[in-house]
């Protein structure tokens, strides 16, 4: 039988930024128990049917250059579709097969893998400047260098090469847009402005500058910085490019050491099982905004139910006063006995009846692990 898949992330609501592979990141996350929104902060345009693209691809089958910068694994692949698009997907591989190919990092290698090639060199660290480094390193001057670039534009490699004496041609194969719908991504700021998200996920540099220019627009800016760094809001950046403009902004994101949507996702997961957990007679114990893990398991509660538990679990072993349990029931009963069928409740949801103590005449608290 599979093991059934932790529910870390059940009651915690997730803000995906991104455009591209969005359904693979939601689906991940939501696996673990996250509510996902979903704000795409651009759109990527495709370039496949841009004459200056096909243009770019003729002028390099007729003079070959020396070596072929690879930057994004959908952009090379985008580039192979709209040549086979024009009938030069042939001759473009063979062109290709002859040059060395430099790749940004394990996905743009893995589209070059898919093409029948191979990458003669990799950044493991995904970044444009080891590219630059490498190749400056070795010497580039007089040699023919090809840059098939990705949304953002050169990195400044362009002008790297060209002030170290190469000849540089571009191919653009797709390019950032504005996103598909502005008032999901106006919406998105203020949501998180208000307390509606627990974590903001990037998956691009441009991305991320393009969400907090919405902010920006609608004057939230600050409040979201204050919400980061307090600890109410929690970002979460796929790479260290990525991370940039959030961290030109003053917030600090969560950065998984391998730029990979399964790390990123991962990096999510150990932050709120590490950070919430607590360690009861019944198992490890995380409260989120809307709902309760108990060893694994998501519990069945009402909101007055979630609520008394979180003050439970925030009081980490110590006494609740009846007091403030039945503040935390609707209405406004100060009856003892409405405090006592409450627990009785969430006691019977939580399949563990020694879980919560009764203290006599004071409230009820969580009984810990031993140690914790």
């Amino acid at each position: 039988m599979n093991e059934p898949i932790d529910q870390t992330l059940a009651g915690l609501v997730v803000l995906v930024t991104a455009d591209r592979r969005s359904a693979e990141l939601s689906a991940a996350l939501t696996r673990r128990g996250a509510s996902v929104r979903h704000a795409a902060s651009l759109g990527m345009v495709p370039h496949i049917d841009d004459a200056a693209l096909l243009a770019g691809t003729r002028s390099l089958l007729a003079d070959p250059p020396d070596t072929v910068v690879v930057t994004t694994g959908i952009g090379f692949r985008g580039w192979i579709e709209a040549a086979d698009a024009a009938g030069l997907a042939e001759p473009l591989v063979g062109m290709l097969s002859q040059a060395r190919i430099v790749a940004r990092g394990p996905k743009a290698r893995g589209a070059i893998q898919a093409a029948g090639l191979t990458a003669d060199w990799v950044a493991e660290s995904e970044t444009s400047a080891e590219m630059a480094e490498f190749l400056l390193d070795e010497g580039v001057a007089g040699h023919d260098i090809a840059v098939q670039h990705h949304g953002a534009g050169s990195d400044g490699l362009d002008e790297a090469f060209r002030l170290a004496g190469a000849r540089v041609r571009s191919l653009v194969v797709y390019r950032w847009g504005p996103p598909a719908d502005p008032a999901a991504v106006a919406a998105s700021v203020r949501a998180v402005a208000a307390g509606e998200i627990d974590t903001v996920a990037f998956t691009s540099a441009p991305g991320a500058a393009a969400w907090l220019e919405a902010a920006d627009a609608a004057g939230v800016t600050e409040r979201i910085v204050r919400l980061c760094r307090d600890g109410h809001v929690v970002t979460a950046a796929v790479g260290p490019i990525t991370a940039g403009p959030l961290l030109d902004r003053g917030i600090e994101p969560l950065v998984p050491e391998r730029g990979r949507l399964g790390s990123l996702v991962r990096l999510i997961i150990g932050h709120y099982g590490g950070l919430q957990a607590l360690d009861t007679i019944a198992g490890p114990l995380q409260v989120h905004r809307g709902a309760a893990v108990l060893d694994g398991r998501v519990l069945a509660l009402t909101p007055s139910g979630l609520e008394i538990l979180r003050l439970l679990a925030a009081a980490r072993g110590s006494v609740v006063l009846r007091d403030l349990v039945l503040d935390a029931l609707p209405g406004d009963s100060r009856d003892p006995h409405a405090a006592e069928v409450a627990i009785a409740r969430l006691r019977e949801a939580t399949g563990s009846r020694a879980l919560i103590r009764t203290v006599v005449k004071r409230g009820y608290r969580l009984e810990l692990a031993d140690g914790a």
